[in-house]
Formats: structure tokens, sequence, C-alpha cells
């Protein structure tokens, strides 16, 4: 059968017109922002019933938007609009609502789902931070560019490069009207100050975690009165965005006399912290083919040091220190990759430089100080966060509001401290010696060998909902259904070595099946000269994603052996591979054997172009690890809709040379 029915053929253009246009929605389309409502005033909120996500299932909330200025002491700023939830609390007699304060710098503050765990007497209430979650995002793809394009992600060659990336950034966002000093500590405090004035609340809690503490400090600095108590999990004293590695060297003893005591792990190791010493000194440069960025292992090393829970693996403690007592290079490139993917696309740069710059002069003095002093893991993690000695503070504005609140003052706002006893992000040290003594009503709570904010909210959550609400109803901590969770270092369900095996293994097959199916699909042509109406459909439809994938995984395996410098989901290791792989299975499920050889030539020339451009443009739609799945898309589409069009040039005689959709 030919296309001889012009509706096969408009039934074929409607199809792969209507996913190219698709994806050029997706490509084009604006960030899923909210909007400042007409008419709206700053200081005011507007709420509208909803659900939230929470532990304990889909409960009732209300959700809508708060709207302030971006440069609070300027009359003539922009107005920009902030994202509310409000959980009410479940109980007739509520006490003063929560007002959570998430950690980063970078990351949302509308994701809380132990929310529940306080509802029985108290609303919790989720303001977006600025530049967040909210109308305008500090997006910075330059930074993120340049990490993903980086041979090493903090080698010293490629510090400089990503410390550009911050100046375009900011230029470009200044360009566009941001005003990059309303972005700090003191104009997000403020925007939480707003949000309870218009809810209507006299005084609120606190509850912050990580850095989201350093909001909570400034916010008992600049206004005590609205505050009732104020609980701080894994606490970031002033001067802390930047990691002491000499404390770091110490918690690696503290969990090396830990390992002494685990019959497991003491027979795998002497001496736990002289093993991982050795082995990040000695990482290799490749495993087998595949090369190992060292910087990469070294910066993944120190997030996975911050947990030490099953909620957290493979990110966390144990599946590190398996890693490193493994000796096996292929569990290091694991590390390496892994770092590649996440944690340049981990935080939104433009907030983080932003919030980050009240620590800067922290940063400098650290540097000039003579930076690492020769501990395990180097300078690494501090030139992830900062860029190096020269970097990005020295390019990011610096707003006036961070001067006052660089240094550690005192309040009677009421405080609870919560820390965890192998916290490698925030030692519990440091808020007991530089936080505790500044605070009048102020308590600490140390958890046995548990690690940064995850592990307090994943171990014992009866444990957690009795310390905070009876801090919050009692001004007391009760911290008596806590006990000492022992550092499991044989909870490594997935080593990764494993991991290593298992990410080459997928890809090897991938490229196998995908080469495989495109050669039946040849042979089977080649035997009968083409396919009919119905299989040409269903081939069309099902060999795409074997297809699309077997052609990315052959830029991936060629990015892993011979260009490291290229992030795998770049348009210049998904496309080649998917077009080629899409274009030449479309044009076999087209084509029939009998046109003849320059107009099949052009075909094929054609169905692979158009694949390519398609998968070029499909892989801008979506960041990161999602590109792949629209650049098969755009492959696909774009390669029939330029097969349909070519139908009525490819007859070859009476007999038709393309198959009917």
């Amino acid at each position: 059968m030919a296309l001889s029915k012009p509706s096969s053929r408009v039934v074929a253009l409607v199809v792969t017109g209507v996913a190219l246009l698709s994806l050029g929605y997706l490509a084009v389309r604006p960030e899923q922002a909210l909007a400042v409502p007409d008419g709206a005033a700053p200081g005011s909120i507007s709420l509208r019933p909803c659900d939230f996500a929470a532990e304990s299932g889909t409960v009732d909330a209300e959700c809508g938007t708060l709207v302030v200025r971006e440069t609070r002491d300027d009359p003539s700023s922009e107005l920009i609009a902030l994202p509310v939830t409000r959980i009410r609390a479940t109980g007739s007699d509520p006490g003063e609502p929560v007002f959570r304060l998430a950690g980063g710098p970078g990351g949302t503050n509308m994701v809380f789902p132990q929310a529940s765990r306080l509802t029985d007497k108290h609303d919790v209430v989720l303001v977006g931070y600025r530049g967040v979650d909210g109308s305008r995002r500090l997006d910075c793809p330059e930074v993120a560019g340049a990490m993903q394009g980086a041979d090493d992600l903090t080698a010293a060659k490629a510090l400089p490069a990503t410390t550009r990336a911050f100046k375009l950034c900011a230029d470009r966002l200044t360009r566009e009207g941001v005003d990059l000093n309303a972005y700090s500590v003191v104009q997000r405090v403020e925007d939480m100050e707003s949000a309870r004035t218009a809810l209507g609340y006299s005084r609120i809690d606190l509850l912050s975690s990580s850095a989201g503490t350093r909001t909570a400090m400034v916010y008992s600095w600049r206004h005590p009165d609205s505050l009732h108590r104020s609980a701080m999990v894994s606490v970031n004293p002033p001067g802390h965005f930047v990691w002491d590695p000499r404390i770091t060297d110490s918690q690696f003893a503290q969990y090396a006399e830990l390992c002494r005591a685990d019959a497991g792990c003491a027979a795998r190791t002497p001496d736990l912290a002289a093993t991982v010493r050795q082995a990040a000194a000695a990482i290799p440069d490749r495993w087998g083919p595949f090369r190992i960025k060292d910087t990469n292992v070294r910066v993944l090393s120190q997030y996975a040091m911050h947990h030490n829970g099953p909620g957290s693996a493979p990110n966390n403690a144990p599946t590190l220190i398996d890693a490193y007592l493994s000796g096996d290079a292929g569990a290091l490139w694991a590390m390496s990759f892994l770092g590649d993917v996440t944690l340049p696309s981990s935080i939104v740069w433009g907030e983080f430089a932003s919030f980050a710059m009240i620590d800067a002069p922290a940063a400098k003095a650290y540097y000039a100080a003579g930076g690492d002093p020769g501990s395990i893991l180097g300078n690494a993690s501090t030139d992830f966060l900062w860029t190096g000695p020269s970097g990005f503070p020295t390019v990011w504005p610096d707003s006036p509001d961070n001067a006052q609140y660089r240094t550690v003052r005192p309040t009677d706002v009421e405080t609870l401290l919560v820390s965890g006893s192998v916290d490698f992000s925030t030692p519990s040290q440091l808020a007991a010696k530089e936080l505790l003594p500044s605070l009048t009503r102020g308590k600490q709570v140390v958890l046995p060998e548990l690690g940064h904010t995850a592990d307090f909210w994943e171990h014992r959550p009866e444990a957690s909902k009795q310390l905070l609400t009876s801090f919050y109803d009692t001004g007391q901590a009760d911290s008596s259904k806590y006990d000492t969770r022992p550092v499991d270092f044989g909870a490594v369900p997935l080593s990764m070595s494993t991991i290593a095996r298992l990410l080459v293994g997928v890809a090897l097959a991938g490229v196998v099946l995908g080469l495989a199916v495109l050669g039946l699909m040849a042979r089977r042509r080649r035997r009968r000269g083409g396919f009919g109406p119905r299989a040409g459909v269903w081939l069309r439809v099902l060999t795409v994603v074997p297809l699309g994938l077997g052609g990315w995984f052959l830029g991936v395996l060629l990015v892993w052996t011979v260009n490291p410098d290229d992030f795998v989901a770049s348009a210049t290791v998904i496309a080649p591979g998917v077009g080629l792989l899409i274009g030449g299975g479309a044009y076999l499920t087209w084509v029939r054997r009998d046109v003849p050889v320059q107009a099949r030539r052009a075909a094929l020339a054609g169905s692979v172009g158009a694949a390519l451009v398609g998968a070029f443009l499909g892989s801008a739609a979506l960041p990161g690890l999602m590109a792949p799945l629209t650049a098969i898309l755009g492959a696909a589409a774009a390669a029939n809709l330029l097969l349909v069009l070519l139908a009525p040039r490819l007859h070859s005689g009476p007999e038709p040379v393309l198959g009917t959709v």
C-alpha cells in the first residue's frame, strides 16, 4: 500500500507536527514561576485551599502568594511574588505557628513532609525563598555549564572558568533588572516578617536547619519580639560556610574510633582515618578506559560524610567508607561520575552566591591563611562552594545588609540547638563554642552518632516530634525517646563498586540493543523490500526508545573514555548518536528497496539530518538528565515529518515507496 490516501499523509503530518510543536513549547516555555497578582500591594497575601504532601499523607492546606518589593528601601522597586503554604493545626487550642527555614543556600523552602509531626498543636507555615521559589529565580546556567564542562570539578584550571561564569551570570541578571543586593539573609528575614504580619500572627516559632539556621539567627537579632521560640537543627554559626579541614580530620578520627568498635569495619582496617587518607592521596587517573576526576571524588566524599542514615544511601558515610576501603578504582570512578551528574545542578547558584556573601570575608580569610593545611580531603569542597581564593566573591555584589550580621550577637529569644555528634557539615562543637554562649535562654541537645539534618528527620520520627513539640509547648527539650544509633558500617545495600558496574553495564547494553534493533530492521528490509503499513507504524513507535537510548549511551561511552570534559547530557553527547540511530531507523521503516539509489541516498541523508536537528533542539528543551528524552522525541518527530514531506518525490514507477500511517 502507498501513501495514496491523502488522509494517511495528513495524519502523519498532524502527528509529527504536533510532536514538534510540543517540543518547541518545552524548549521555549518559561519557568513555572509565580506572578504578582494584579493590583497587589507590598506586604499583601492571598490564600486558597490546596493539598499538601506530608509524610502522613495528603493533608488540607492553604496555598497562596506573598507580595513584597524586591528592594525594600526603594519605593519604586518592582514587586516580586513568593509562594506561601499554611498547614493548619488539627487541635482545638493551637500554640504559636511554626515557620520553617530549610537549608541550602540555593535550595527551596517549600518542601517539608515532616510538617505533619507538628500540626497537632501548631500551624506550620512555609514561605518561599526569594531567588529560588518566587517570581524571580536566580538561575545561573553559566555556572552549571562551566562545572559540567570541567575536566575536573574544582581542579586549579577549572576554578577561573567557574568564577568567570559567576561574573557572566551576575552581569546578565543585572541587565535583566535584578537587584542582586536584595537577595541577602536580611531580606529573607524580612520576607518572613512580612508573612507573619500579613497572616495576623503576633509571635511565631522558628524551625530551621543547616544554612537556614543562619536566617533564624538574623531573625532573632532583628525581630526578637516577633519570636516565641526557635529550634535550630544542624547549626551553622557565622563564618562557617567554609569547612574547617582540621575539624573534618578530627571527625574522620572520630569515625576511626567507631570503626575500631565495629567488628566488621575493624577487620578491614586498623585505622580508618589513615586508610582513607592514603586512598584519597592516591586516587587513580582511570578505571580501565574510564577517567576518574580527583576533585569530583573529594567533593562527593565531603557531602556523603554528612549523613550516616540508611535513608540517605548511597550518599551516606557507610557507602563512602566502603568505597575507600574496597581499594576498587571502579568505586572511585562511580563517585567521580555521580559528582559530575549531581553537583553542578544541585544549587540555584545565583541565590547561593547572594546569600553566601555574608560569609565572604571568612572565605577570603581562609584562603589568605593558606587554605588547606594537608587534610584528608583537601580544599576541594570549599573550592566547590567558593571557586577558590580568587572565586566568585570577587565578582558578585556584596549586599550592604551583610555587614552587621557577620559575627554572633546576643539574643534572649529562647533557643534550642540540635546537633549530631558526627555531623561533618555543621559540627556540634561549633554551635557549643560559638553560638550557645550568646543565648541567654539557650540549650543544646547533641544526638549520639547522628550526622546532618537528614539523619535527624530519618531516625526515630516519634523522637524528633517529641523533642520539638515539647520545646515549643513548654520550653523543655524532651529527648528521652532518642537512643544511640551506632553507625552501621555494613549498611551498604548498593556499593559504589556495584553502581560502577551497573552504569557501564546499562550503557553497553543500551548501545548493543540499539544497534541490534537497527540491524534487525535493516535485515528485514533487505529480505522483504520494506515494511507494510501496519508494521511500519508499530516499528516507528516501538523502536524510538531503544534506538534513541542506544544512540545516547554511545555518546556517553565516548565521554567516559576519550572526552571527560563533556557532560553526559549535553547536546554534543546526546544528539549525534540519537540522530544517527533514529534517523536511520525512520528511513528503514519508510523507504522501500525498489526506490532508485539516488532517491534512497537522499532520503537517508535527509532523515538522519532532520533527526540530528531535532535531537539538538530537543536536548535544549529540558535540563539535565531529562534532555535525552526530549532529544529522542525531537529526533523522531523531525525525521518522520521530513519523510512524510518527501513521500511524493520518492515514488518508483507505479509502486509505492513509503508505508502508510
